[in-house]
């Protein structure tokens, strides 16, 4: 039997509603806190340039307060990077970011970025920080992320989730591929309850990350109860 898929929980969304009204309630390191309480192998935040949502103080705590392994998500920037190797949490996933974005819009091109990537990812390394690298599901994008050195590759599924023909065969291909070139693979971006158990399917696959639909639907069934849902989910395919 393959290993059981870990589920990280992104928290980024409780902090919105934080922000929208200042203050420190709904408090996003309590929502951390009772993720990893419902069944998260690890929380997930991302650090933005304009701290929209998740601020430095956020991360502090979730890395002192939390028992779970903390997947920093940043844009590989100077400042980031600093702040990252002062940080030290368990990985850093290297994300695109522009500052009119809703969301995440798509994958790095690391390709095109090889000869700046390659030392933000030892940077990181010699803090000893887990690398991951979010990307599209492209060969050329995979064997670029393998030579900077980085440990992981998370598959960027939103076109899967958008209902895009051929994007499940897409992920299996690059996910076979990334595992070739010794990556480990981990995907994740508008996974709900309906879509997510093919991707958690695919064998390759050890690490789903998983936040906006998490946090939505928590409004109306509680954060544990939809922690639960989606790992029953995700067992499902994997014969857990």
């Amino acid at each position: 039997m393959r290993p059981a898929i870990r589920l990280g929980v992104n928290i980024d969304h409780v902090a919105t509603v934080r922000n929208a009204r200042g203050g420190q309630h709904p408090d996003p390191v309590a929502a951390a806190l009772l993720a990893v309480q419902s069944g998260a192998d690890g929380i997930t935040a991302h650090l933005r340039e304009d701290r929209r949502h998740i601020r430095d103080t956020d991360l502090e705590r979730l890395r002192a307060e939390v028992d779970a392994p903390l997947n920093m998500e940043m844009a590989a920037t100077d400042e980031m990077i600093a702040i990252a190797r002062t940080l030290r949490p368990h990985a850093c996933c290297l994300v695109p970011e522009r500052r009119e974005e809703l969301t995440t819009e798509g994958g790095l091109d690391v390709a095109g970025q090889s000869s700046t990537m390659a030392p933000k990812v030892h940077a990181l390394k010699a803090a000893g920080i887990r690398v991951s690298l979010f990307i599209d599901p492209d060969p050329a994008q995979i064997a670029a992320a393998a030579a900077t050195g980085a440990q992981v590759v998370e598959l960027h599924t939103g076109a899967y989730a958008q209902g895009k023909a051929g994007e499940l065969e897409r992920l299996q291909r690059a996910a076979t591929h990334a595992v070739s070139l010794g990556l480990e693979v981990h995907a994740g971006h508008g996974l709900t309850y309906e879509n997510v158990e093919p991707v958690a399917a695919i064998a390759e696959i050890r690490e789903l990350n998983i936040g906006h639909f998490l946090i939505g639907q928590a409004i109306f069934d509680g954060l544990p109860t939809v922690i639960q849902t989606m790992r029953s989910r995700i067992n499902n395919a994997t014969g857990h």
